[in-house]
């Protein structure tokens, strides 16, 4: 006999091998320094490999955290509310998962509730937990709405994301202004279009 039903999508990346040590971290660093034709030993670069393990201890914070965990705290007093609820203007500071390059932009929430609620941090969190790992915009668009979907259960959720990404602006095609921008719609935001436009009015971007 099998078991049909639906596995739950995996939110939280895992690490397949061991996690390196600091140490072999610091020397990984060390190694691209004197690759890119540098000394590490010189004075300016002798605490660098230090520095950017510490960096990257905070740009990826993310793996080390959960969001269906920093939703899980809900209200259910909602007194009736049934409308939208929306965040504008989250910053997102995030990664490319191809060049390790950064990618800036601003991040656009909302989701429609059922009988419950969320502290309107949790969801800043939500949009900052993908930011902090390697990301393509695509994907990052997409967990977010998952995440929400998964621990709120609302009647639908709608996700913007508007970067600029540091691979395409100082490397390869060097176009420094192009803007990137990603939508996710679930539920009713995406078998409603007057839903999705209205939506796009209210955060300025119809």
């Amino acid at each position: 006999m099998t078991n049909d039903t639906p596995k739950k999508p995996v939110l939280k990346s895992v690490l397949t091998a061991p996690r390196p040590s600091k140490n072999e971290a610091m020397a990984a660093v060390r190694t691209l320094i004197a690759w890119a034709g540098d000394n590490p030993d010189r004075e300016g670069l002798k605490d660098t490999p230090k520095r950017v393990v510490n960096a990257y201890s905070e740009w990826f914070r993310g793996y080390d955290q959960d969001p269906e965990e920093i939703l899980s705290r809900v209200f259910e007093d909602v007194s009736g509310y049934d409308d939208m609820v929306i965040l504008r203007e989250i910053d997102v500071e995030s990664h490319c998962e191809h060049h390790m390059a950064p990618f800036l932009g601003t991040a656009y929430v909302a989701y429609l509730p059922t009988d419950k609620v969320v502290g309107i941090s949790k969801l800043v969190k939500v949009v900052e937990i993908f930011a902090k790992r390697l990301q393509t915009q695509e994907t990052m668009t997409a967990q977010i709405a998952e995440a929400i979907d998964n621990a709120l259960k609302p009647r639908g959720s709608a996700i913007m994301i508007d970067a600029i990404h540091q691979c395409m602006s100082t490397r390869g095609v060097h176009h420094p202004n192009v803007s990137t921008i990603t939508t996710q719609f679930t539920g009713e935001f995406k078998t409603n279009p007057a839903l999705q436009e209205r939506f796009l009015r209210l955060i300025g971007k119809s």
